[in-house]
């Protein structure tokens, strides 16, 4: 990282940031081009690993891609603001960004797992799985994150 004053080397500050976001990017290998895909997701902590869940549709591009080659990499922000400073004009930011290999779920077990993490992230922590019908029509993805780094820019006082 090109600028050590920025970066957060504190793991448990590296995840408040990634538990923070309300989004998540994931990167993958397109034939041509990277593709990257904004998600909803899940957190949970595996014997101290980050462990990121998302959901997605049974087919598609972004299943293509995963099959393909399933490394990964996982990108998520948080926008404080923009402002003027005595040298310029600068984003005040917290960002992640991580690595790993992306499983897709088949154990009706897992995936409630997974799906109870996302809904847990975004404060359903009550929400009972059988009242969506859409999980017939849906996959669960499994990242655990081998490599996780932060960034901050913070507002000064």
């Amino acid at each position: 990282m090109r600028r050590k004053d920025r970066e957060v080397t504190n793991p448990d500050e590296i995840l408040d940031i990634l538990r923070r976001c309300d989004t998540i990017r994931l990167g993958l290998r397109g034939a041509e081009y990277p593709y990257v895909v904004p998600l909803s997701f899940g957190l949970e902590v595996e014997d101290g690993r980050p462990v990121v869940y998302f959901h997605c549709a049974r087919e598609g591009f972004k299943l293509d891609l995963l099959r393909q080659d399933p490394h990964v990499c996982v990108e998520g922000d948080i926008f404080i603001k923009i402002e003027p400073t005595d040298h310029g004009i600068t984003t005040r930011y917290e960002s992640v960004i991580g690595t790993g290999v992306c499983e897709i779920l088949t154990d009706p077990d897992a995936c409630a797992r997974g799906l109870k993490a996302i809904c847990d992230h975004y404060g359903y922590f009550d929400y009972d799985l059988k009242n969506c019908r859409a999980l017939q029509f849906l996959h669960v993805g499994r990242i655990p994150l081998d490599t996780l780094t932060g960034k901050r820019n913070l507002p000064l006082g």
